[in-house]
């Protein structure tokens, strides 16, 4: 399935001079898992901020989304509630707009979000580092099948999908197939704009 992106009204200038730290990745990567840890590892630092994203799908064990019904969801879209929304994989999802004043204040914002609205974030925002989290197809297959979650669709079409965009190369790529906790320690160097090597 394609994910289209919508984007709300532009507005004049680039925001900044905060840091959007935007995830992507591929289903069954561990993007979730990975924000989890690194959200917790951050828990004490006030300049960085993980939004919760709003999907019109129940939360999970590992994304605490905000769950709103189709028609909510149109109507919060309707009202500019949302920085960013997209379609994908039969669910609809946002960034909400408080992101703009915590980018503003020189905050970092963490979000997982589609490969598709990497080209309209890059323009709307003044620093955006784009962090690609992904494994081996073996493993992503794995734990897509392991997580069975049949709102997702099927699951070889979600191991085929890939999103071909200039505008979506990622500044940093973090292959997910040693243990979370390091991985984890890997992107939080990453949101700190710290050297993400060990």
């Amino acid at each position: 399935m394609s994910e289209t992106v919508i984007t709300a009204p532009e507005q004049a200038g680039a925001i900044g001079p905060g840091r959007l730290v935007l995830v992507v990745g591929p289903s069954g990567a561990g993007k979730d898992t990975l924000l989890r840890l690194a959200r917790e590892a951050c828990v004490d630092d006030h300049e960085i901020v993980f939004p919760r994203r709003v999907v019109t799908r129940e939360s999970s064990a590992d994304e605490d989304n905000v769950a709103l019904g189709p028609d909510e969801f149109r109507r919060a879209r309707e009202r500019g509630d949302f920085a960013v929304h997209w379609d994908a994989h039969g669910h609809s999802y946002a960034l909400p707009r408080g992101i703009d004043d915590d980018i503003r204040a020189g905050r970092a914002v963490v979000a997982n979000v589609s490969r598709t609205v990497i080209g309209a974030l890059r323009k709307a925002y003044a620093n955006v580092v784009v962090v690609a989290i992904t494994a081996p197809p073996d493993v992503l297959a794995q734990r897509l099948a392991a997580r069975a979650r049949h709102s997702d669709g099927n699951l070889a079409d979600r191991l085929a999908r890939s999103v071909d965009d200039a505008s979506a190369h990622a500044d940093v790529t973090i292959l997910n197939a040693g243990t979370a906790e390091y991985h984890s320690r890997q992107l939080v160097r990453v949101i700190r704009n710290e050297c993400w090597h060990e």
